[in-house]
């Protein structure tokens, strides 16, 4: 999701309420099938390949899950302050501009002057941002400075539009549309041929993420990914933005659309077909937005057909490569219950993690809430950095064998 605009006003005082931190604590439901030591009851952790992963988690996972205190406490808070209040990290980016065979155009954002201090082997890591998110997102700028100090190269994925990326044809992209990412992986490969490349993408980013992992099963060129707040099933998220509070991100997110689409628009002017280009350009829902210009843009019927052939859910089955998912139980816009916890059960190359609060990319917890890094940062790292040293000792793809155990 993209930094959603709803005030800007300056962040209440907290530091009373960091004193408080010490006797609250919000914990989950023990799932009954958590018997392992290895986590703490606060967290579902689940997934066919938690015996491989989990003990380079142990030590963000043996503590407890503990929400910021009075923001903590009700997802909508969390989102918002997280959306508004969270530190925006200065990191000086190069940019890159990538021309697809489709003539259409993306931007890559680097951190700058990676290049003189790290040597070409360094691990690469691909940011993902949500709908209509970019580089310039809060929780974009804390991956990377959490990436960079593990000496990680890292590069942000400015989908067509998105974080001022140029839109050169009349299309944009899709939670389906694998051509973009395709084409900026295979990029970033040749550019760097001796280092074991990685991908986290959130929210949408992270649908679209585990959807190429599903399709590039048996060809995947990415060494681990972590999918985060990832909606996986679109019908359903869809349902629930449309009920009480989840009106305003719906409205939010329509209005960044929108934005993107008055930049471009004379793109499409007379673009003809079934497209419903006033619909589009005055969506006061993302649902509008789709089915006026997504939608037909890459072929399906109706809205409906769209997000279900597009959720993520279905490529859980397919991964072939160890993937790491984290969601917040209590998140509005990535519904629980959209989870696809049997195919990630069955799938031994997969580790979910529940957190019993967090909101929608807030997750305003740890040693750095409630303004720093969001909870999530230091897990993803600790699981990619481990998957990294595994590969630099055996100098081949040591996890991926074990998915020949499973039918796909």
């Amino acid at each position: 999701m993209a930094r959603v605009a709803f005030a800007t006003s300056s962040p209440p005082l907290i530091s009373s309420v960091r004193t408080l931190r010490r006797h609250f604590s919000v914990f989950a439901a023990a799932n009954p099938e958590m018997s392992r030591p290895s986590h703490h009851s606060s967290l579902e952790v689940i997934g066919g390949g938690s015996d491989r992963f989990l003990p380079a988690l142990k030590d963000s996972l043996a503590k407890p899950y503990n929400a910021f205190p009075l923001i903590g406490f009700n997802r909508h808070v969390e989102t918002i302050y997280a959306s508004f209040f969270r530190s925006v990290p200065f990191v000086r980016l190069r940019r890159e501009c990538l021309r697809t065979k489709d003539n259409g155009s993306v931007a890559l954002d680097w951190v700058a002057g990676e290049d003189r201090h790290f040597p070409p082997d360094s691990p690469i890591l691909i940011l993902l941002p949500g709908l209509t998110g970019g580089s310039q997102d809060s929780y974009v700028r804390h991956m990377l400075l959490r990436a960079q100090s593990k000496k990680w190269r890292c590069v942000v994925f400015n989908s067509r539009g998105c974080g001022d990326s140029p839109v050169t044809t009349p299309q944009f992209y899709s939670a389906s549309f694998l051509g973009d990412i395709g084409e900026v992986i295979d990029h970033v490969v040749d550019k760097f041929p001796k280092a074991n490349l990685y991908a986290a993408g959130w929210s949408l980013g992270g649908n679209i993420l585990v959807n190429y992992l599903g399709q590039e099963s048996h060809n995947c060129p990415l060494t681990a990914a972590v999918s985060l707040c990832n909606p996986f099933d679109l019908v359903i998220a869809d349902e629930d933005f449309h009920k009480g509070f989840n009106n305003v991100y719906d409205k939010a997110l329509s209005k960044s659309l929108r934005r993107i689409f008055s930049k471009h628009s004379l793109l499409f002017e007379d673009i003809g077909g079934e497209f419903n280009i006033p619909l589009a350009a005055n969506a006061e829902t993302v649902r509008d937005f789709d089915d006026g210009l997504t939608r037909v843009s890459f072929g399906f019927k109706s809205v409906d057909e769209y997000y279900s052939k597009s959720s993520s859910s279905k490529a859980i089955k397919h991964v072939r490569i160890p993937l790491l998912c984290i969601q917040a139980a209590n998140d509005p816009i990535a519904p629980e219950r959209g989870i696809p916890r049997d195919d990630i059960k069955a799938n031994p190359n997969c580790v979910l993690i529940v957190t019993p609060r967090g909101g929608h990319l807030g997750w305003v917890a740890g040693e750095e809430a409630p303004n720093g890094a969001p909870w999530t940062d230091q897990v993803v790292m600790e699981f990619l950095q481990h998957v990294e040293n595994r590969e630099t000792i055996n100098g081949e793809r040591s996890f991926e064998d074990v998915h020949d155990q499973i039918q796909v």
